[in-house]
């Protein structure tokens, strides 16, 4: 097959439409796919002005948009080109991108047009553009309904007596607000935290900067309610002496390697979370569910008080003596005359600003660890971040 012929055949075979020229907009030939994008036969075509295939209001725009070309000799491709309305010959419009190229051809100068349909890209973005909206709005109506009902609950302890029969009847409420805080907004947050991540990869294509934006900030709404919402549960169940630990034996690494890899989901988009075992032990007799509620209470204090591009490093070792487990981080740290009140509920160092938090986080760390007989350490300071390290003794 001579170069002719190849060129032919890639042109009668390509998926986009296309267009040559003349001069003075004459269109001298049409592929196939340009023939079904514009709905005409090939001799409705041929010999006519480019003109008839674009709205009124667009013509002078595509007259200046070839002077230009013959000004500036500046070729573009369909992946640069210029976004256009086409009119088919029912007289139905639809966007299209429009890249010209000049083509020397028998001695005569001649402007090959690629055409490609948007129709169904407006469609998508449009889509997502609307999903991502309607997620955001129902983030906030939960945020409101769950910051209302916290609100309320903080309400009625200031109304209650330190009487007996008082305190029964805030229990009471308590413990009803928080079972309707468990069914009512886990399974909807679960559902919104999904929904956002299958946005944010079905829109990778689209590299929209508004639909990344606006999924970033669903995922840190939903990250930040349900850490809020699991910190209550879990106080609540050590203050009434309903969390009691279980046993198990488990591979340390295996653990380690699912936690570091379910918050990696949850990290800012340049935060690396790198897991390292030390030691060739790696089976440990512990509460697996209680270890993991510390990893993570951890890991997830890491993320929100670390910059977006730090690496937050989690690192296990089995001695003859301990279980270790530590996080280190290179975030803001915690100001040396506030450490001594790290791992009281409810405290929050002056330097998380507007960062969201409960405060509970670490004291729940510290509840946990005790009850697995173990003690929890920290260094830190507000240059080189902090590193919590949490030991058990081996049975």
């Amino acid at each position: 097959m001579n170069n002719a012929a190849l060129l032919y055949a890639l042109v009668q075979n390509a998926l986009d439409g296309i267009i040559t020229i003349d001069e003075k907009g004459i269109v001298e030939s049409i592929n196939p796919a340009g023939c079904i994008l514009f709905e005409y036969l090939e001799e409705e075509v041929i010999g006519q002005n480019i003109a008839m295939l674009m709205p009124s209001n667009d013509k002078e725009k595509h007259d200046g948009y070839l002077g230009d070309y013959k000004n500036t000799r500046k070729p573009s491709i369909i992946g640069t080109g210029r976004e256009l309305i086409g009119l088919r010959k029912g007289g139905q419009e639809f966007p299209m991108k429009l890249g010209v190229s000049e083509v020397q051809y028998s001695g005569k100068t001649m402007y090959a047009g690629f055409i490609h349909d948007l129709t169904q890209q407006k469609i998508d973005e449009e889509r997502f553009k609307n999903y991502a909206a309607e997620l955001e709005a129902l983030v906030e109506v939960r945020t409101k309904s769950l910051n209302d009902t916290i609100f309320a609950l903080e309400k009625a302890k200031e109304k209650v007596s330190i009487s007996l029969e008082k305190e029964k009847e805030l229990s009471k409420l308590k413990n009803r607000f928080l079972s309707m805080a468990s069914h009512e907004f886990r399974t909807p947050l679960s559902t919104v935290q999904l929904s956002a991540s299958l946005i944010e990869r079905y829109a990778e294509p689209f590299k929209s900067d508004p639909i990344s934006k606006h999924v970033s900030k669903i995922k840190n709404s939903v990250m930040n309610l349900t850490a809020i919402l699991n910190d209550f549960l879990y106080v609540e169940k050590l203050e009434v002496g309903k969390m009691m630990v279980s046993l198990t034996s488990f591979d340390l690494t295996t653990f380690s390697k699912e936690v570091t890899e379910e918050m990696q989901l949850l990290a800012k988009a340049k935060q690396k979370i790198n897991y390292k075992h030390l030691g060739k032990e790696t089976m440990v007799s512990l509460d697996i569910n209680l270890l993991k509620n510390c990893a993570i209470n951890l890991i997830t204090n890491s993320i929100k008080y670390s910059g977006d591009k730090c690496c937050i490093n989690l690192v296990t070792e089995i001695t003859n003596s301990y279980c270790i487990l530590s996080v280190h981080d290179n975030g803001i740290g915690i100001p040396l005359e506030e450490q001594k009140y790290l791992f009281q509920a409810f405290f929050r160092a002056h330097n998380t600003g507007s960062i969201p938090g409960t405060g509970l986080g670490l004291n729940i760390v510290s509840r946990y660890v005790s009850l697995m007989n173990g003690t929890a350490e920290f260094k830190s300071n507000t240059q080189d971040g902090t590193l919590f390290t949490l030991k058990f003794p081996l049975l």
